[in-house]
C-alpha cells in the first residue's frame, strides 16, 4: 500500500481517543491488530492482499481485451486507492461530479470522465479552474440534450468565457436515467455540438448496469442490444464527421456485467482509431454479495478460474444478547451499507481470541438501526456472547467508503500495516 502522510486522529471513528496521531504511513509501527480491540468498534477495514490482487487482475483483464481503464473513483473517494489504481496502470479515472474531479485531479489523474451532466453554472465555473490549475489535465463530460448544450452556451456568454469543453454523448436506455433515447436524437444532438463553440465532441457514452438483472441470459441480450444502439450512433457520427479528435472515445461500464461491453469498445468499423474505456469501480475492494453473484456469471461466461477477491469488511462486536437467538452489534446504518442488502456476517472471534473463523451458518443480520445491527442465531447451534467480535461481509462497497474518513488496512492475520482516508 502507498506512503501517505493524511493524519489520521480521534478526530476520525473509530480511531482510539487515547492515541496520539499518526500518519497513515506510520499506523504500522504502533502494532495495531484488529482482533486486539486496539481500535474501537464498528472498523471498517481493507485487506491489503486482496486489493493488490484485485488491482491487478482487473488490469490484466482490461489489457487481454485491448481496453484501457478508468476506474470509477466515486466507489472509494480515496486518494491513496486512486494513486494504486493508477500506478497499477489506468489509463484514467471516472468521477460524477466536478468535486470528485478535483479530488482525482489532485492525487494525480490527467485523463478524467465524468460519467454524467454537467449543467451547473458554479460546476462549469469549477471545472474551467481545475484546467487552468492543472497542467495537461483533460476531463470529458456527458451531454444528453440540446437543453443542456444550450445552457452550456448561456454560461459562455454570460461568464465572456472562450473555453471549449470535451464532451461525450450519452445513449441511454429507455425508462432509465439519462442519456439520448433515439439514433435520430443522438444525431441531431451531435450535430449541434459539431457546430458549437463552448463543446467538442470526443466519443460516446453509456452504462449498462441498469439493464442488469444477474441472469446471463437476460444480461447477454440486453446488454447486446445497448452496444448495437451505441455502435449505430458512432457509426453515424463518424460518417458525418461529427467528432473532433483524432481517436474516438468509446466508454462504458459499471461493475456488474463489465464483460459484455467490451465489443463496444473494441468497434473496427469508424474511420478513426477506437480508445475503448472500461469504467467499473467497485472492483477494487468487490464484495460479499451483490457484485459477488454477478462476478458468477461473468466467471462463467470468461471460463475463469479466480477473479476478484472481497477486501472490505466492518467488524462489529456483540453488545447485548438479550433473548434466546438475537444478538446486538455495535454497527448500524451510520457504519455499513444496507441500499441493496443486509450485511452478511462472514467471520466470529470469541472475546479475546486474535484469530477468527468463518460464522456459523444460520446466521444472519435482519435489521439495522443507526447504531445496532439485529444478528439472528439458532438458539440450539453456536450461540454469540457478549464480547465476541463478528466480522461483516458487504454488499455495495460504494455506500459504505462514504460512511468513513478512513480505513485501516490489514495483513490476512489481522495486522494492522497502513491506511486510506476518504474525500466525500
Amino acid at each position: 500500500m502507498m506512503r501517505s502522510d493524511t493524519l489520521i486522529d480521534r478526530h476520525h471513528k473509530s480511531f482510539p481517543l487515547t492515541a496520539s496521531p499518526v500518519t497513515a504511513s506510520g499506523i504500522a509501527a504502533r502494532g495495531w491488530h484488529l482482533l486486539a480491540d486496539d481500535l474501537a468498534y464498528p472498523l471498517a477495514v481493507l485487506r491489503r492482499p486482496a486489493v493488490e490482487h484485485n488491482l491487478q487482475w482487473m488490469q490484466d483483464f482490461a489489457h487481454r481485451k485491448g481496453v484501457e481503464l478508468a476506474p470509477h473513483g466515486k466507489t472509494t473517494m480515496s486518494p491513496e486507492l486512486f494513486a494504486l489504481q493508477l500506478q497499477a496502470g489506468a489509463w484514467g479515472l471516472t468521477f460524477a461530479t466536478v468535486y470528485q474531479v478535483s479530488v482525482g485531479a489532485e492525487a494525480g489523474a490527467r485523463k478524467i470522465i465524468i460519467a454524467n451532466q454537467v449543467v451547473c453554472d458554479a460546476d462549469l465555473d469549477g471545472l474551467d479552474a481545475l484546467l487552468q490549475r492543472h497542467e495537461g489535465l483533460r476531463v470529458w463530460f456527458l451531454v444528453d440534450s440540446l437543453a443542456q448544450l444550450q445552457l452550456m452556451q448561456d454560461w459562455a456568454q454570460r461568464r465572456g468565457n472562450a473555453r471549449c469543453f470535451d464532451v461525450l454523448l450519452e445513449m441511454g436506455v429507455p425508462g432509465q436515467r439519462t442519456g439520448c433515447r433515439t439514433l435520430e436524437e443522438a444525431v441531431s444532438l451531435a450535430q449541434a455540438i459539431a457546430k458549437s463553440s463552448v463543446a467538442r465532441l470526443g466519443g460516446i457514452e453509456t452504462y449498462e448496469g441498469g439493464v442488469a438483472k444477474c441472469e446471463s441470459e437476460h444480461d447477454a441480450r440486453e446488454v447486446t442490444a445497448l452496444v448495437r444502439r451505441v455502435l449505430d450512433a458512432a457509426k453515424a457520427c463518424d460518417d458525418q464527421k461529427l467528432f473532433a479528435d483524432e481517436e474516438i472515445l468509446l466508454t462504458a461500464g459499471g461493475s456488474a456485467v463489465f464483460d459484455l461491453v467490451v465489443p463496444l469498445l473494441r468497434a473496427q468499423n469508424l474511420s478513426k482509431p477506437v480508445r475503448g474505456v472500461l469504467r467499473s469501480g467497485c472492483y477494487v475492494t468487490h464484495d460479499h454479495g451483490n457484485y459477488a453473484r454477478f462476478l458468477k456469471n461473468v466467471e462463467q461466461r470468461e471460463g475463469l478460474k479466480e477473479s476478484l477477491q472481497p477486501a472490505l469488511e466492518v467488524w462489529a462486536m456483540v453488545q447485548s444478547v438479550p433473548e434466546p437467538g438475537l444478538a446486538l452489534l455495535t454497527c448500524g446504518r451510520r457504519d455499513v451499507s444496507y441500499d441493496l442488502e443486509m450485511p452478511i456476517p462472514i467471520a466470529h472471534a470469541p472475546r479475546g481470541a486474535r484469530s477468527a473463523t468463518d460464522s456459523p451458518a444460520g446466521w444472519t443480520i435482519s435489521a439495522l438501526n443507526d447504531q445496532h445491527a439485529y444478528l439472528r442465531y439458532d438458539p440450539a447451534g453456536t450461540a454469540p456472547q457478549v464480547g465476541d467480535r463478528v466480522g461483516l461481509g458487504i454488499s455495495h462497497p460504494c455506500t459504505t467508503f462514504d460512511k468513513w474518513r478512513w480505513m485501516p488496512v490489514i495483513e490476512d492475520d489481522g495486522a494492522i500495516t497502513g491506511a486510506v482516508h476518504t474525500r466525500f
